[in-house]
């Protein structure tokens, strides 16, 4: 098996059967947050929940738990990973309204849509080549929002250790740099929202 097949066996059998994501749902609190969107939940009991006010998103490496799923007044929204999920994780998000695509965001090429916003969050380091995911992510929109993980050295699942000046140079321009505990975020987190020329 192929190196990239191991992580991606990996990732897959890290998430089970997908029936308790609650520790990387909570993370996302924070991560949306410092990604620039705000929680307004209505008065319905749903929490968090972003209003999109109908922007157009792709969700790249958003996995069985999208930050998508706790969206309302969104335009086109979609998800593109390459993991292998139950069939019933599919199926949440076709009831959701979301379109869930099978796809490596280094193939995004394939996508010929633009979006009004991408969004990256804690997938870089699972990818084959996170450059050329930010590449990608430019040209199908104007703004990218990302919060990644960095300085952590690579292992099974996480190939990539990566760098803020390496974000930056990527995004063409300057995040925030962040040492982090709180909702089970732990480390060093580089994060913002990015303007491209798309």
């Amino acid at each position: 098996m192929a190196e990239w097949d191991e992580d991606q066996q990996w990732e897959s059998d890290w998430w089970g059967d997908c029936s308790n994501t609650f520790a990387e749902e909570s993370k996302q609190i924070s991560y949306a947050h410092r990604m620039g969107l705000i929680n307004q939940p209505i008065n319905n009991g749903r929490w968090p929940e972003y209003d999109l006010a109908g922007k157009s998103v792709l969700d790249i490496g958003g996995g069985p738990t999208s930050m998508l799923l706790k969206t309302r007044n969104g335009g086109h929204r979609e998800v593109l990973d390459p993991c292998k999920y139950p069939n019933w994780v599919h199926l949440r998000y076709r009831t959701a309204g979301i379109q869930y695509t099978v796809l490596a965001g280094e193939d995004i090429e394939d996508v010929v849509e633009k979006f009004d916003e991408v969004w990256i969050y804690n997938v870089l380091q699972h990818t084959q080549d996170p450059a050329k995911i930010i590449a990608n992510a430019r040209k199908v929109s104007h703004l990218i929002r990302i919060f990644e993980w960095v300085d952590i050295p690579p292992h099974t699942g996480h190939p990539h250790e990566l760098k803020a000046a390496n974000l930056q140079d990527w995004l063409g321009g300057f995040g925030t740099v962040e040492q982090m505990g709180e909702n089970g975020c732990n480390g060093r987190a580089f994060y913002g929202q990015f303007i491209t020329v798309a």
